[in-house]
């Protein structure tokens, strides 16, 4: 599949879609006006200005409010000298410049051969993928944490591994999910890593304990153990193992157990693997898809974690599959099973997001072993978006394609970015869509009484 070959047709076909886009998220998906960072930001003000515990708030008329360590409000103190407008923009503006990190670290050192045409198809095709469109208009930290274990990911893979690890000890100060890439880095022998890691996160959570005991021991004896602070376990939106035993109706405590042990152990061996081929990206992605598997609550909108996987998938010269896969993410077809998931559609389908959580847990190709490389430098690995790039390259022009010949071999006829697009496009538009009372409802209208989520 090759695209248009001259400057107009690549501007005229990034237009179209660029219209195809925002109609479909100005009636598809809709705005969730930034609920979560309205929780934030009560949480902040009523805690510096009124003398309240972060704990305590909630949004008025609903009985959402803070769930995250207390080192998070912490990062957050910026909004309570700030307005609420001045704080969503410098959501937006953060969540943009991680995204733009994010894909920097996975084009590799070849972005700057990517052009403005095949950067203009990456970001529409981003744009439809409902975790991400989740975590902006939810004024979510989703990709600010995914930016900073991919930091890690670059150390690693490039031999500049003096800092690793630090990235990832304030993502699991943060939220405690990113915790899991400790264990990877035990996992890999990196044992420097690894300390860094705990010694960043066990520092920052001292700081918050410091600025305030009180809510750090509510947090660490009550609040963290109480799930129902965050939202039922069975809502749809929770595509986690414990979101699927709760639709089924079997929320109990040792079978989901069993099912995490059984997981991690799947998680072990291939992040093991990975590791062992040097392979340091899709040991991330593995531990990324694993962490949304075992965590309690998994919301829609945390699935970012998967991205690195998609990308995997086109490296490994599959992007039909990549494609297929994530089209089905930016269709919020998990909402059609809103209100009843019984039967075997609802099993099926309202834990589709998880089962292909599991299915990339399973399958994500891993590069061929060439030895023992865990501690050598990465220096010749080939990005997986630098594969993308090529074979969603439009086809060069006569004059230039002698020249281009050494360096560029297309491994495939067809991208993700490109079958993303295209298939998203057609179902995604008529899809049925149920009204949410729940904090992750991503595909109602913004209400007067907006719900939260974690």
């Amino acid at each position: 599949m090759t695209g248009p070959r001259t400057d107009r047709g690549r501007a005229l076909l990034v237009l179209v879609l660029v219209a195809a886009v925002t109609v479909f998220t100005a009636t598809v998906p809709l705005l969730r006006d930034w609920f979560d960072l309205r929780v934030y930001y009560g949480t902040v003000h009523t805690w510096v200005h009124h003398g309240g515990r972060i704990y305590d708030y909630r949004v008025p008329g609903t009985t959402y409010g803070f769930t995250y360590p207390p080192f998070a409000a912490l990062g957050m103190l910026p909004m309570a000298v700030v307005g609420l407008h001045l704080a969503i923009a410098a959501s937006l503006l953060l969540n943009l410049a991680a995204l733009a990190f994010v894909l920097r670290i996975l084009a590799g050192p070849g972005w700057r051969r990517w052009g403005w045409y095949r950067w203009a198809l990456t970001l529409c095709a981003l744009a439809l993928f409902e975790p991400l469109r989740d975590t902006f208009s939810f004024g979510q930290v989703n990709v600010i944490l995914l930016a900073l274990v991919l930091g890690d990911c670059c150390l690693l893979r490039s031999g500049r591994g003096r800092w690793a690890g630090a990235g990832i000890g304030l993502a699991a100060a943060v939220k405690l999910t990113p915790a899991l890439f400790i264990g990877m880095l035990l996992l890999a022998r990196r044992w420097r890593a690894a300390a860094t890691a705990t010694a960043v996160a066990l520092a920052a959570t001292g700081l918050a304990a410091w600025a305030d005991p009180r809510a750090s021991r509510f947090y660490w004896t009550q609040a963290l153990w109480d799930t129902s602070r965050v939202g039922r376990l069975d809502y749809v939106s929770n595509q986690s193992l414990q979101g699927v035993l709760a639709r089924l109706g079997h929320p109990d405590k040792p079978l989901w157990a069993t099912a995490v042990l059984l997981t991690l152990a799947v998680w072990a061996w291939r992040t093991h693997r990975a590791v062992a081929a040097g392979d340091w990206t899709a040991a991330f992605a593995l531990t990324g898809l694993a962490a949304c598997l075992v965590s309690p609550i998994t919301w829609v909108h945390h699935l970012v974690w998967l991205l690195p996987s998609f990308v995997i998938l086109a490296r490994a010269g599959r992007p039909r599959i990549a494609g297929a896969l994530y089209a089905v993410m930016c269709t919020s077809v998990v909402w059609l099973w809103f209100d009843d998931a019984s039967g075997v559609d609802g099993f099926l389908g309202s834990n589709i997001y998880t089962w292909i959580t599991l299915g990339l847990l399973f399958g994500l190709p891993i590069a061929q072993s060439r030895g023992d490389r865990s501690d050598r430098p990465e220096r010749s690995e080939r990005s997986p978006l630098s594969l993308i790039a090529r074979v969603t390259a439009p086809t060069p022009r006569p004059a230039k394609a002698a020249a281009m010949a050494v360096s560029d071999h297309p491994e495939s006829s067809s991208g993700v970015v490109a079958a993303a697009i295209g298939t998203v496009l057609g179902p995604g538009r008529g899809a049925g869509r149920s009204a949410s009372s729940e904090p992750t409802g991503s595909t109602r209208p913004a209400a007067s009484k907006p719900q939260s989520s974690s």
